[in-house]
């Protein structure tokens, strides 16, 4: 699956300009992936694969019940670029098993 990982960081960055500006934030929270599943999907061996890349990982149902695959990461430095560190390291981890990022989000 060709992945286009250049405008990924673009909107991850995007993203934390429109949540951050004039924000208090936390320095370090718990930052949290969203991964949709494709058709035929490998779960367990996505979860596998970030569980050795060092997150947690949880199935999660989204607002019309469809589950999806959230990968954390705790006690992160909140900033853009450990978010898109940790977003591209997920991503690289599931996409060969048929999962495709779809934002994140964080808790201080």
């Amino acid at each position: 699956m060709k992945h286009d990982f250049a405008a990924q960081r673009r909107d991850t960055y995007a993203v934390w300009d429109d949540v951050s500006g004039g924000a208090d934030l936390p320095d370090v929270a718990d930052i949290d992936y969203a991964f949709v599943p494709q058709d035929g999907a490998d779960w367990d061996a996505a979860e596998a694969a970030l569980g050795e890349a060092g997150y947690d990982c949880a199935r999660t149902p989204d607002e019309d019940g469809t589950d999806y695959l959230a990968a954390s990461l705790p006690d992160q430095p909140l900033t853009a670029m450990a978010i898109w560190l940790g977003e591209e390291t997920a991503t690289r981890a599931v996409l060969p098993h048929g999962f495709v990022p779809d934002g994140w989000g964080f808790m201080g």
